[in-house]
């Protein structure tokens, strides 16, 4: 299926590793070019996007910037514009997945936790949806949340957990908000996956996270990306405000 991506621009934060590397990969390979936005590990970053530019001939470009500054947020944006001339697609993919149980948190790594995986989330997504209304322009903002969102955690995870049930709402409400700019607003609920991100909770506890999910096995970030890039496109214009379940049956909602 020819999703119809040719031309257009999108922004993934934390872009450059995990599912976020899958992402760009997948959205790389419908023609869209692809800022894949980094904080950390910067010489894998520049290599991967060469690799992009190589395999599928696009014009990914890697961008530093940290989404809980609104300095770097407001860069980003202002780089994408100044090189492609506008911004057609935002996934909020970067996150953190600390382990701690909730007596012995600290405060420091609460905040941490929610402001990077809901707060910079928010502090994007009100920049690009200024951009597009500025534009007059129709877009598409895709939220990675979690099953976690809406099952919460046993695991030592509460407050990614809280961070990313708090990212639902806020996708609901946005989406009701700009629906009326032809702006589409969706989430996607992964389970657990083989990224780095998940590799020692893997190496821990694989039998019980399968025990879990009805399809029986873990999946490959590749597809949960498949399903962003679909809902990036036109081919999913009349999807607004609903979170997209790619859990392997976990959710089934």
């Amino acid at each position: 299926m020819d999703l119809n991506l040719k031309g257009k621009v999108a922004i993934v934060t934390g872009g450059g590793s995990g599912l976020g590397a899958s992402i760009s990969e997948a959205l790389s390979m419908e023609g869209c070019s692809v800022v894949v936005n980094y904080i950390v590990d910067e010489a894998n970053t520049f290599r991967f996007v060469d690799y992009l530019n190589e395999k599928y001939d696009t014009n990914a470009i890697p961008l530093y910037g940290d989404i809980t500054k609104a300095e770097d947020i407001d860069n980003v944006i202002a780089r994408a514009v100044d090189i492609y001339g506008k911004v057609d697609i935002l996934v909020n993919n970067a996150g953190i997945w600390p382990t701690a149980w909730v007596e012995s948190m600290s405060d420091e790594e609460w905040e941490r936790t929610v402001k990077i995986n809901l707060t910079g989330p928010f502090m994007f997504s009100k920049r690009v949806v200024q951009h597009l209304i500025g534009r007059k322009s129709p877009g598409k903002i895709i939220n990675i949340v979690s099953q976690a969102a809406f099952h919460g955690s046993t695991s030592g995870h509460a407050h990614y957990a809280a961070a990313k049930g708090g990212l639902v709402t806020f996708n609901i409400s946005l989406a009701r908000e700009v629906a009326k700019y032809g702006i589409n607003v969706v989430a996607v609920a992964p389970g657990m996956m083989r990224t780095p991100m998940n590799k020692k909770e893997l190496e821990e506890r694989e039998s019980e996270y399968v025990k879990r999910i009805p399809l029986g096995r873990i999946s490959d970030p590749m597809e949960v990306a498949n399903t962003v890039a679909f809902l990036a496109s036109n081919k999913a214009d009349y999807i607004t405000g609903a979170t997209i379940d790619v859990t392997g049956g976990m959710l089934m909602r």
